[in-house]
């Protein structure tokens, strides 16, 4: 492995945090990007303010700001991310930023992607190879969003892209389909639950993908290609509810949420009203294959359901005591 100086761009979000923490952890000289300084100091101060970790704060829409920041790092985590009712508008503008400055630097970058350009599933184990056939607004946005990134106008920078399943995890928040879940069992208050509560889906345990993605962008050979980070297996909503119930002491009611649901709260939250679209993937959930990474990184780190959600909801209640 080769040794980096790494930048982590949206540092203080779900993604961000988590491959924070791993970098960290491993003593790699590490940069958190944000345009939150506030956000940034309690992110710092949450990992106990380690020598290796230096803060830079600036907006990764523009590439002046991220250039002026990265200090030498030469692999960027490109975590920063848009709300789904902004992405067609957002998505690629914020990525070109990030290339710019990268291609300015001549750095490699690791964007951090989900599963939406696949489309529907057309085998039982998705592959890197499975065609991208989005039939979704968001899958095509995503599909266009690699063709940038994989862009022959970039001479110098070098990408890699690890594409994620849904996630949870302590740091998961919104943005994710679990996190409010998970937050609303671990504070005792009724929850909801996006989509169908019976049909089995994967899920990774971020510190789990944070660990696996921070292994693949110290490998030269890994980058101009996309990456499979697969979970540790399918579970269905019910399930994590119980389990996140067992591990919280609370059973207050967790209601599922499908398309007239979605809807509704959409007039109040236009982010709700976006994810409809989205709603095939708790229907006909599909699974990532693991051979690409297991043939040529190593064994995939999966945590255990039962394990990974405990550790969320400790990690949630320890927070709100803290707050």
């Amino acid at each position: 492995m080769t040794q980096m100086k790494a930048m982590v761009i949206g540092a203080t979000g779900g993604t961000g945090m988590a491959i924070t923490e791993e970098l960290v952890r491993r003593g790699i000289d590490t940069i958190a990007f944000g345009r939150s300084r506030q956000k940034l100091v309690q992110l710092a101060e949450r990992l106990g303010s380690p020598p290796n970790l230096a803060l830079g704060v600036g907006d990764a829409a523009r590439p002046d700001d991220i250039a002026s920041q990265a200090n030498g790092a030469d692999v960027w985590f490109h975590c920063a991310n848009v709300p789904y009712h902004e992405m067609a508008s957002k998505l690629i503008p914020l990525g070109e930023s990030v290339m710019e400055a990268a291609e300015r630097l001549a750095v490699r970058v690791v964007a951090i992607d989900g599963i939406y350009p696949y489309g529907r599933r057309q085998a039982e184990l998705v592959t890197e190879e499975h065609p991208k056939q989005p039939h979704t607004r968001k899958g095509k946005v995503r599909l266009d969003y690699e063709r940038m990134l994989f862009s022959k106008r970039w001479k110098k920078a070098k990408v890699l892209i690890a594409r994620l399943p849904d996630y949870y995890g302590p740091t998961a928040n919104e943005a994710s389909y679990l996190g409010s879940t998970l937050e609303a069992i671990a504070a005792g208050k009724m929850a909801f639950y996006i989509g169908n509560m019976h049909t089995p889906r994967e899920f990774i345990y971020l510190p789990d993908a944070a660990a696996m993605i921070v292994e693949l962008a110290g490998r030269d050979f890994a980058y101009e290609q996309n990456w499979n980070i697969p979970g540790a297996g399918m579970i269905a909503g019910r399930d994590i509810v119980k389990l996140a119930q067992a591990s919280s002491g609370s059973f207050k009611p967790v209601i599922a949420l499908k398309k007239l649901g979605l809807s509704l709260l959409g007039i109040c939250l236009p982010v709700m009203k976006e994810v409809v679209e989205m709603l095939y993937l708790t229907e006909e959930p599909l699974t990532l294959s693991r051979q690409k990474y297991e043939l040529h990184v190593g064994p995939v780190v999966a945590t255990p359901f039962q394990e990974g959600i405990a550790s969320t909801i400790q990690a949630l209640q320890m927070r709100r005591a803290n707050t």
